[in-house]
């Protein structure tokens, strides 16, 4: 890995952004990429689904949704461990996000006035799940957990067809649906995925408007993937909702003396295992840390099994250490960063990571790894990627939720603040808007 020294120098925010490694990752490039592909999807539905997925995934799938007797043989199948660390990561995340759950909220303004924030669920969701490098079952509880909480009516996943398995998505994706009760899965991946959701696709004559849909359009699309996906849901967005365009993973880990140099290794090792693009980042103001961390790389890499991959990402740009003059100053490296996970290997880890303000998750100690995370804390891994954690959150049950107000005036209330009304409607040269005021309150004289 790469060394950043910040010693003696004193940055600002925007500076230390543009000096700190990040994984190149234009989406904006990407969207002239994917545009004809979504447009295919939209004119010529299934079809195009079909070419694009034997183009891009080396399969032909002639029935994109799986027949709900493979996602039984699925589960059947499913090797007893896994099913019950399934299980228990259901148990725990559905335990967590029951947490997140909204009331509505009656405020009364003023005598005769209030105003109820309703929480409705959004009422059909896309959810896709990766498929390329590492089949991550574990996405499909992230996303359909929250959004069943949430109350939404209508969920439908989507993961890459695979060669393998006969064309279908990976058997622990197929499982972890059927275990969730999950019925609606379909095996569609990259920027096609995306755009089925946007425009739905038929199930007769792709340019009829009257045939039976094989895929609505979902109103909200979640879920992590490649820079195409994230490409996909920034050309869409406005046909259809986003949770947020997701990059590759990162860790960044904030470290002093006291911290394990073995457990640090092992936890860069972990997110750079998922993509060579994947960025791995330690912060510490102990010179004498980061030679036994890179001492500890050097053992753990040439041990680990995706070896190369684990490699090249820590090699890469996006990759390296950074030495600080104190935990202060390496606290504002990792709010600048605003790291999707944020580990915290200090002596005042749990003090200090009530202070962070950046970060789509927060890791407290040797003994919560960002894997417990990734899997079984009971807290959601779909997080904000590539600095997008200093405005966006994870998702959560909120992601599927939206706000209606709902206002109730009776007659004295509307005549009380009708002067002031019609005040903002004249500064703002929208005299109509104050006479729709007046107008009612004329009429009852």
């Amino acid at each position: 890995m790469s060394r950043i020294d910040l010693r003696g120098r004193r940055l600002d925010p925007r500076e230390l952004r543009a000096t700190l490694p990040r994984a190149a990752f234009d989406v904006e490039a990407a969207v002239e990429t994917v545009r004809p592909i979504c447009e295919d999807v939209r004119r010529r539905g299934l079809a195009a689904l079909q070419e694009l997925g034997e183009r891009f995934d080396g399969v032909r799938v002639e029935q994109i949704r799986v027949p709900s007797q493979a996602l039984a043989q699925a589960l059947d199948g499913l090797d007893d461990e896994v099913r019950a660390a399934m299980e228990e990561s259901i148990r725990r995340v559905r335990k967590v996000h029951a947490d997140q759950r909204r009331t509505d909220v009656v405020t009364q303004v003023v005598p005769g006035g209030s105003v109820t924030e309703r929480w409705v669920p959004v009422d059909r969701v896309g959810l896709y799940v990766p498929g390329g490098l590492a089949p991550l079952s574990s996405s499909v509880i992230m996303n359909v957990v929250p959004a069943q909480i949430a109350g939404v009516a209508s969920l439908a996943v989507t993961s890459p067809p695979q060669r393998e398995y006969a064309g279908r998505p990976h058997p622990t994706i197929l499982a972890a649906c059927a275990l969730l009760g999950v019925q609606e899965v379909y095996a569609v991946g990259g920027a096609q995925a995306i755009a089925m959701f946007a425009y739905g696709v038929r199930s007769d004559d792709v340019r009829s408007d009257d045939g039976g849909w094989l895929c609505e359009p979902a109103d909200l699309v979640t879920g992590p993937g490649n820079i195409y996906v994230a490409a996909a849901k920034r050309l869409l967005k406005g046909v259809i909702g986003i949770d947020a365009e997701a990059g590759t993973t990162e860790i960044a880990i904030l470290a002093d003396d006291s911290a394990n140099p073995a457990h640090v290794a092992a936890d860069l090792i972990s997110q750079a295992e998922h993509d060579p693009n994947a960025a791995s980042v330690l912060v510490t103001d102990s010179t004498a840390l980061a030679a036994s961390v890179e001492r500890e790389l050097e053992r753990q890499v040439s041990a680990t099994k995706h070896t190369q991959r684990v490699a090249t990402a820590l090699a890469g740009r996006q990759s390296g250490i950074v030495l600080v003059d104190s935990l202060d100053a390496g606290q504002e490296v990792v709010d600048a960063y605003a790291a999707e996970h944020l580990e915290l290997h200090t002596v005042d880890a749990r003090a200090r990571a009530m202070r962070i303000r950046n970060a789509g998750a927060v890791f407290v100690g040797t003994f919560a790894p960002v894997s417990l995370g990734d899997y079984l804390a009971g807290s959601n891994h779909v997080l904000p990627t590539g600095g997008c954690a200093c405005h966006s959150s994870g998702l959560s049950v909120q992601s599927f939720l939206r706000g209606i107000h709902v206002v109730e005036y009776d007659e004295p209330a509307l005549r009380e603040v009708a002067h002031h009304v019609v005040a903002f409607a004249e500064a703002e040269d929208l005299p109509a808007h104050g006479q729709a005021v007046t107008a009612r309150l004329h009429q009852r004289n």
